[in-house]
């Protein structure tokens, strides 16, 4: 609590679990100070748009230079301007004492937030030596869960496909129950703050990751990404997901 009170003063009042009153409490006490903390929220929190480990050609056949060009240095980009646009407006409203509008903010905050966290994942997750099956604890956590492979990859792709307009399909990890799931979020949603489940795998449904290559027919970029899916990272976010329980 005290680390989060100096370093978001002004999100407190979403984040904090507890009584209305005493969250608009919590706010009261943080604003007189909330003024100094925004050239330190900007400085130290500011976002940047992460280089690609690989080339914007490397995954081609199945995902085109001119899509990766256009997703990463287009779309991810926007999300990573936004956010820092939406959280210097919050932190602005909040130190006039406006919590209205740091309110309205929210859903600016969680789509752009989540396109910037969602999107940092999914370049990691692929990898122009990717492909193939799993090894270790993530096959392991696969066939417990799903019961082999194959039924895992057809459930995890059914229901990326199944997504009704924007959105992403994800491969979690529960660490309550120490086990994977699969879930889809809609838009930009982010999995963890809205489910709990550590994202260790998503696939970007939006048009943008596929139309350029694949027009309307989903089920063909769904099909193909699998020949690039990198899973050592997966491995790595496992690891990283246990660790953390």
């Amino acid at each position: 609590y005290k680390h989060l009170r100096h370093c978001f003063p002004f999100y407190l009042v979403f984040i904090l679990p507890g009584s209305t009153c005493f969250r608009m409490s919590i706010i009261r006490k943080a604003l007189p100070s909330a003024k100094r903390f925004v050239p330190l929220l900007s400085k130290r929190y500011a976002h940047s748009l992460p280089d690609l480990p690989y080339e914007y050609n490397a995954l081609e056949p199945h995902i085109s230079s001119e899509i990766m060009r256009l997703h990463h240095t287009k779309h991810h980009a926007t999300y990573v301007n936004n956010l820092v646009q939406t959280e210097q407006r919050i932190a602005e409203a909040m130190t006039k004492g406006d919590t209205k509008t740091a309110i309205a903010l929210q859903p600016a905050l969680k789509f752009n937030g989540g396109g910037h966290l969602n999107h940092s994942i999914f370049w990691t997750n692929l990898s122009p030596q990717g492909g193939g099956q799993p090894s270790g604890d993530v096959l392991q956590g696969i066939n417990k869960a799903f019961g082999s492979f194959e039924n895992f990859q057809k459930k995890f792709s059914s229901l990326c496909v199944g997504i009704q307009g924007s959105g992403w399909g994800w491969l979690g990890y529960n660490k309550d129950t120490n086990a994977f799931e699969l879930a889809t979020c809609s838009n930009q949603d982010p999995l963890e703050p809205l489910t709990g489940l550590i994202p260790l795998l998503g696939i970007d449904v939006w048009e943008h990751a596929y139309y350029l290559q694949y027009q309307n027919v989903r089920l063909d970029y769904v099909k193909a990404i699998w020949n690039v899916i990198n899973w050592s990272n997966v491995e790595e976010r496992l690891s990283l997901a246990v660790k953390s329980t």
